[in-house]
């Protein structure tokens, strides 16, 4: 069965047999993605985190399908109807909906009217009528009148009740009515009546109808939750003539009275259990599916906001900024530890600009500070503005940081366990500032769903959200790498093979013994086990440590290669990573084993050429345009510089500072046709837009990327 299960999922991933079959085996192995992509390249034939994922995720499907087949079978077997023949097609069937097809025959029912109809003895009528011999079917029918048929109509319905029930357990004629769903579904919604005021933000969809198949998933999305908030009532129909037609086709044979009935049993079988059948499969496919392009917008949305350039270890002051309340300021070391924390009142109604201003000035001198982070929520403007109108003496970097999620994580448990003798105020601030020094080891710390680079993130299958965030987190964490020595816990969790139990161990064994000094004191970490060790060490940075690989990718399963390198050429492994001119001397080919191919040597070498390198890019000082602070001042036609804050599938919203994203439209992102936003903008990029259109009311900014340089 495996084989089987390889060969299908290598076909529809467009992949070799032998791919699956390996990676599968490493995930049995107790392999994790990150280290399956890095370090099996031989046994995956360089397969990348996408696929294997989708192996796995294919895998675990098939399994799925596997116990519902099991189930199944059982319950056929029990009632004595499960013949070779029925097990075979079961056991081969790969799809859900054909299998749950098979199985409608023999699926335990309620009372229904079919069943009403043979307890009351009408079954043989009903295979008469279906042969469609009988030309006097009334005649026949009074041989069936009892206690409880009294007469030739009750029979006959009874009759048609039975044949309705075989015509909606037919597989063949349920795949006649998919396709017909299939090319003419059309989705419609409609306001609820009482409902208008309430549901003004589903204005778009008090009267809507489209194409299913043509229906974005954003739209969709907003519709179903209309629907779930009682505003709307949402339904899929199909073409009902084109189905019945066809049904008939495939059912009526000849021009007799029993044709007659069977075409009442025809058109009674698809509008009472057919059509509300198919269209709650259709509903599921398609909620599914939109399911699955948010889902995918949010992954991409947050792995690269995970991956958005850190300003690196430097002394940074922090402003969560406010009006009434004031600005909480504090300050953190390089290593984003807190030194101090007060707070300013530059705004109304205090207005103590003077006071404030000598304030930050004595900091930024106390504090050594090299770089200022403002939070971009309330009165970020206005504290950008003031910082900005200040003259330092030392060059000093000034950075408006996005907020989302920071009320977030300020009152969660790990802010607590983090500043226990802090306010939720103050560990807001702190959250701004680190995430201008490391947004990954920051953002780790708050559930993704509140980091606001979503779409429809609360209507989707949150089990599924949960699963492919936490995918892309560990991702990010791997490529970037972690320090062993200075990684919190909450980003320790995401380290290949470790999670919440091994971390804090390792942070425990850390705080009790000093710093490490080389990946094999992981060893003694109490719980971490030689599996785990092979699945996180290649990922834990140590720098300054007694092995100048343990600060690079280079898995210690590898040393040995490394040093055979340093040995051929009578030099230290630190003079190979020095040198560049050692390295070129190198022939990779002395060093292929049956293990190690050229694939994982040249990962080698790369790593010796960039030893500890970040992969992120270089983070950059960002200006809105001056005079523009509210919606009130913007007028069409005005070009501004901007910041793309989030991207779905039908646009990208962009920061012009005044509180309010605008919306550049898909259509508005080039001179061109685009079918995907990510292939024009990333999140964090700084753009020049032109305003199209204001609608103060409604809050609402149309945005164009077409403008001339």
């Amino acid at each position: 069965m495996e084989q089987a299960y390889y060969q299908r999922i290598a076909d529809g991933l467009n992949i070799s047999g032998w791919q699956v079959k390996n990676t599968i085996e490493l995930f049995d192995d107790g392999a994790t993605i990150p280290f399956i992509s890095r370090y099996r390249k031989e046994a995956t034939g360089s397969l990348d985190e996408v696929v294997i994922a989708n192996i796995k995720d294919s895998y675990d499907k098939l399994k799925e399908l596997d116990k519902r087949k099991a189930t199944i079978l059982k319950t056929i077997d029990e009632q004595g109807l499960l013949t070779a023949e029925l097990k075979d097609k079961i056991e081969n069937t790969w799809d859900a909906n054909e299998l749950e097809d098979i199985y409608l025959p023999y699926k335990p029912k309620r009372k229904t009217r079919a069943v009403k109809a043979r307890e009351a003895g009408l079954e043989p009528l009903a295979k008469i009528v279906m042969k469609q011999f009988e030309r006097d079917v009334y005649s026949r029918a009074s041989a069936f009148l009892n206690e409880t048929v009294t007469t030739e109509d009750e029979a006959l319905q009874g009759a048609r009740d039975i044949i309705a029930e075989w015509i909606n357990e037919n597989a063949v004629a349920r795949d006649i009515v998919r396709s017909v769903f299939q090319r003419t579904a059309n989705i419609k919604s409609k306001i609820v009546k009482g409902k208008e005021e309430e549901g003004q933000k589903y204005k778009d969809y008090f009267e809507w109808s489209e194409p299913l198949k043509k229906c974005p998933s954003h739209r969709l999305l907003a519709m179903r939750r209309g629907e779930y908030e009682g505003i709307m009532k949402v339904s899929i129909s199909a073409d009902d003539e084109t189905a019945i037609q066809r049904l008939e086709r495939y059912f009526v044979k000849g021009n007799t009275e029993s044709s007659d009935q069977v075409a009442m049993a025809v058109a009674d079988a698809y509008k009472r259990l057919m059509s509300p059948s198919i269209e709650t499969e259709f509903a599921a496919s398609s909620k599914d599916k939109a399911d699955t392009e948010a889902i995918s917008v949010f992954a991409k949305n947050l792995r690269q906001l995970l991956l958005s350039p850190p300003l690196g270890q430097k002394r940074v002051l922090a402003i969560d900024p406010g009006y009434r309340t004031g600005c909480k300021v504090v300050c953190l070391d390089a290593q984003g530890n807190l030194l101090h924390n007060e707070t300013i009142y530059p705004h109304p109604p205090q207005n103590e600009r003077g006071k404030a201003a000598k304030k930050i000035d004595s900091l930024v001198d106390a504090y050594k500070i090299e770089a200022i982070a403002i939070g971009n929520g309330t009165a970020s403007r206005e504290t950008e503005a003031f910082i900005r109108k200040m003259r330092f003496n030392r060059d000093m970097q000034v950075f408006v940081v996005s907020e989302d999620g920071a009320s977030v994580y300020s009152a969660s448990k790990v802010a607590r366990e983090e500043f226990p003798e802090y306010d939720v105020t103050v560990r807001g601030a702190v959250s701004i500032g680190r995430r201008l020094l490391d947004p990954l080891a920051e953002l780790v710390k708050i559930d993704p769903k509140s980091i606001g680079v979503g779409q429809y993130q609360h209507d989707v299958d949150q089990n599924r959200l949960k699963a492919s965030l936490d995918q892309v987190v560990e991702s990010c964490v791997n490529l970037v790498g972690v320090n062993l020595n200075t990684a919190s816990k909450h980003l320790l969790t995401y380290v290949s093979g470790l999670g919440p139990q091994l971390a804090q161990n390792i942070v425990d064994y850390r705080k009790e013994n000093g710093d490490f000094r080389n990946r094999n004191e992981l060893k003694k970490v109490p719980r971490l086990g030689a599996k785990t060790f092979e699945q996180s060490a290649g990922f834990l940075r140590i720098k300054d440590g007694t092995n100048p690989l343990d600060n690079t990718a280079v898995h210690p399963e590898s040393y040995g290669i490394v040093e055979k390198m340093a040995k051929d050429l009578r030099c230290s492994v630190s003079e190979l990573i020095e040198k560049e001119e050692l390295r070129d001397r190198i022939d990779l080919n002395k060093y292929v084993t049956e293990k190690t191919g050229l694939p994982t040597l040249n990962d080698i070498m790369a790593e010796l050429e960039k030893p500890g390198l970040d992969p992120r890019k270089i983070i950059k000082v960002f200006e809105f345009a001056q005079d523009v602070h509210t919606i009130d001042d913007l007028k069409p036609g005005m070009e501004l510089p901007g910041i793309v804050t989030n991207i779905t599938n039908f646009g990208a919203f962009v920061d012009v500072g005044v509180k309010q994203d605008g919306l550049v439209h898909i259509s508005q992102m080039a001179d061109r046709f685009i079918s995907d936003p990510n292939d024009i903008v990333h999140l964090h990029q700084h753009v020049k837009v032109k305003v199209l259109e204001v609608d103060t009311a409604r809050k609402r900014i149309q945005l164009s990327l077409k403008v001339k340089s």
